[in-house]
């Protein structure tokens, strides 16, 4: 008969001492399995440390090369911005100063239009002074008679060497005959007002004709020293004296 051979079981032991003189020691005891799987265990931990410490090195040289890159894309993104920055703040300075010199100008233009506007009123208003029949109507000195029955009129007698002149701007619309002075010149000064003049006289002016003030209508002579004035306002006689500017 063979005799059965019985497998022989190997155990591991761990012995752990103290170097202190009264120190214990200890038995750690391992199984056959117990013991290889720890060997596995210890292979696997110093496989991943070695694995960190190779790879680890590439794996960060990438990471910070990676980081590199990107650091030095956004400086360069940056450095774009600033230029971008600058020209911004130099083209809003080029535009503020534009606005500065074209707010000149319309400060300007506007001072322009201002003063322009005022002599324009200012015109307007001389015109307007123009046509309103206030001025004297003899170029001398003359004495008065006011006649203010029916159709008020003024008889001025003045000397020799004087002139009949227009008392505002307007239009002459009759030169005719006049049975009381002789010759009688009517002025339309288009803003309700007609002047009329009536003196014996040659008439200095035709119907159609343009007069302003102190336009000559007759020549003073000798044999013509009376003139008769009278002034309408909307179709109605009124007193020229109310009207008449008398100096002196």
């Amino acid at each position: 008969m063979r005799t059965k051979k019985h497998k022989r079981k190997t155990n591991h032991m761990v012995i752990v001492t103290s170097d202190a003189v009264d120190g214990q020691v200890r038995h750690l005891r391992f199984n056959h399995w117990v013991t290889q799987i720890l060997m596995v265990i210890f292979c696997v931990v110093i496989g991943y440390v070695a694995g960190l410490i190779i790879y680890g090195e590439q794996y960060k040289s990438r990471i910070w090369d990676t980081a590199n890159r990107r650091i030095e894309e956004i400086q360069a993104e940056n450095e774009q911005l600033q230029e971008q920055l600058t020209a911004a703040e130099s083209e809003k300075m080029d535009i503020q100063s534009e606005v500065i010199a074209l707010t000149s100008k319309i400060d300007l233009l506007s001072d322009t239009v201002n003063q322009k506007t005022e002599e324009m009123d200012a015109l307007k208003q001389t015109i307007e002074g123009q046509g309103i029949p206030s001025c004297f109507p003899l170029t001398g000195s003359a004495s008065i008679v006011e006649i203010t029955e029916e159709e008020p009129t003024c008889i001025l007698n003045s000397t020799e060497g004087t002139a009949v002149v227009a008392t505002a701007t307007g239009v002459v619309t009759e030169v005719g005959e006049d049975t009381d002075y002789g010759n009688r010149v009517v002025v339309d000064h288009g803003n309700g007002y007609v002047t009329i003049y009536r003196n014996k006289g040659e008439c200095m002016v035709k119907v159609g004709d343009t007069v302003v003030q102190k336009s000559a209508l007759f020549y003073i002579g000798s044999g013509n020293t009376r003139l008769g004035y009278q002034i309408q306002q909307d179709g109605a006689y009124i007193n020229p004296i109310q009207m008449m500017d008398i100096s002196g």
